[in-house]
C-alpha cells in the first residue's frame, strides 16, 4: 500500500502536528479496518501520537456530469468544485467555497451555512460496500451515520448559477476569525449556540500558549503560531467543564481528535 509523508504542521488548517505516513486509498481490496480517514484536515486535531491515518487517492479527484446528475469525487476540494459549478452556471452549491474541505468530508458531517447543507441536493453516495440512496441515511444537523469511505456522491444537477448568494455566504462568515483553527470547536447544542456559553463562562479571548478561544468568534479555537496539541486539549476540556458545571450542557466537539492517547481516555 502506498503512503505519502504529510507535515500537519503544514497541511492542517489548525497548523498543529508532526510529520506523519498516512495510506493513500485508491484499491476495495486494501485492509481499511484499522485506518482513520482524514481528508484536507480542516476540521481534524492532529496529536502527539495519532492512530494510522488514510485519504483517498487522487484517483477520486473528479468532477463530471452523468445521466442529468452532478457527480464528484470523494477527493475533490471544495475550491475545484466552486469553481466547476460556477464555470458551468451550475446552480445549489454556491455556499461550497465558503467551506474548506474535500467532498467526502463535507458530505460525511452534512456541512453547510444554516439551513444550506450539502445534503439538501444529494441523490446518493458511493463506498466500497455500493450505492446507498439518500434516504438509507440518517443524517441531521452537521452529522451522518455514514462509517465508511465516500468515494463520489451524485446531485440533482439544476442550472442557474446565483451570484448573489455568493455575496450573501462571504458576509455570513465575515465575523469568523482568519487566524489558523478548525473551524467552530463545538457543535451548537439545540436551542443555543456555543460561541455564546463559552463567552459565559469567561473564556472569550482565553489563551493558554498561542492557543486562543477567538476574541472574534468565541467558538474558534485559533493558533496565533506555535500553538500546542497539548494547550488546545487543556482549552477544550477547560470549556466543557465550566459551561457543563454552569449550564448543565455538554459541549460536543465539532473538530475531529486524532491522537490514540487522548482516544484511550
Amino acid at each position: 500500500m502506498q503512503t505519502k509523508s504529510i507535515n500537519f504542521s503544514k497541511y492542517s488548517s489548525f497548523k498543529i502536528g508532526g510529520t506523519h505516513e498516512v495510506l493513500l486509498l485508491d484499491e476495495q481490496t486494501q485492509d481499511i479496518s484499522k485506518s482513520y480517514l482524514i481528508g484536507s484536515c480542516n476540521n481534524i486535531l492532529i496529536g502527539d501520537n495519532p492512530p494510522q491515518l488514510m485519504m483517498l487517492s487522487k484517483k477520486y479527484d473528479y468532477i463530471k456530469i452523468e445521466d442529468n446528475q452532478l457527480k464528484i469525487g470523494g477527493a475533490t476540494p471544495s475550491g475545484k468544485i466552486a469553481s466547476f459549478c460556477k464555470k458551468h452556471n451550475i446552480a445549489n452549491f454556491e455556499f461550497i467555497s465558503h467551506l474548506p474541505g474535500k467532498l467526502g468530508g463535507l458530505v460525511f458531517m452534512n456541512a453547510g451555512l444554516k439551513e444550506y447543507e450539502i445534503f439538501n441536493h444529494l441523490i446518493n453516495i458511493t463506498s466500497f460496500s455500493g450505492k446507498k440512496a439518500k434516504e438509507e441515511i440518517d443524517f441531521g444537523y452537521r452529522f451522518t451515520n455514514i462509517n465508511e469511505p465516500i468515494l463520489e456522491a451524485a446531485f440533482h444537477l439544476e442550472y442557474g448559477f446565483d451570484k448573489e448568494r455568493v455575496t450573501m455566504f462571504k458576509k455570513m462568515r465575515a465575523n469568523q476569525p482568519s487566524t489558523p483553527s478548525a473551524g467552530s470547536c463545538f457543535k451548537n447544542p439545540k436551542g443555543d449556540f456555543a460561541g455564546r456559553l463559552i463567552e459565559a463562562v469567561g473564556l472569550k479571548g482565553k489563551r493558554v500558549g498561542d492557543m486562543e478561544f477567538s476574541l472574534e468568534h468565541a467558538n474558534f479555537l485559533v493558533n496565533h503560531g506555535n500553538g500546542s496539541f497539548k494547550d488546545a486539549i487543556y482549552l477544550i476540556e477547560t470549556a466543557q467543564k465550566r459551561v457543563k458545571e454552569r449550564f448543565g450542557v455538554s459541549l460536543e466537539c465539532e473538530i475531529v481528535i486524532m491522537d490514540n492517547n487522548y482516544l484511550i481516555k
